[in-house]
């Protein structure tokens, strides 16, 4: 009888260990499931798959939640900036744009990323939905 209920045991045991290994060895957390370090090496690796052109549902399967996010309409144009965690500032406990790398859609299309884009994109002016000296110059003359 003993020897029974040893093996009984036992064989939960190694069923038990068996199941732990293979959750270890094959789960993959999506990336709105890892801490903030894991999250943002995930995300500096993964932006050197991005293309220009890309979709924007694609990115979001890719890298998961935004942890900003911008967006406005101008003339017939959608822009959106999505921001990701990939760097590390200081430890406060909160993620600021200044961690994030973003991420510049136009019409849900990637057109471009980084810090530097972000700045000139909005050093040049990209986001005012007023149209310029020029073109107005241009349609008051038809």
């Amino acid at each position: 009888m003993k020897s029974k209920t040893s093996v009984i045991i036992g064989s939960i045991f190694a069923a038990y260990v068996a199941f732990v290994a293979v959750v270890v060895l094959v789960y993959e957390p999506t990336p709105d499931e890892m801490d903030w370090e894991d999250r943002q090496v995930y995300n500096s690796q993964k932006m050197t798959d991005l293309s220009l052109g890309q979709d924007i549902t694609e990115v979001k399967s890719l890298l998961g939640k935004a942890d900003f996010s911008e967006a406005k309409a101008v003339q017939e144009t959608q822009l959106q900036v999505l921001f990701y965690r990939t760097h590390h500032e200081k430890s406060d406990g909160i993620t600021t744009k200044e961690e994030c790398t973003p991420l510049i859609f136009k019409n849900n299309k990637l057109m471009a990323w980084g810090g530097d884009t972000y700045k000139q994109y909005l050093d040049a002016g990209t986001d005012i939905a007023s149209p310029s000296a020029k073109e107005t110059e241009t349609s008051s003359k038809n």
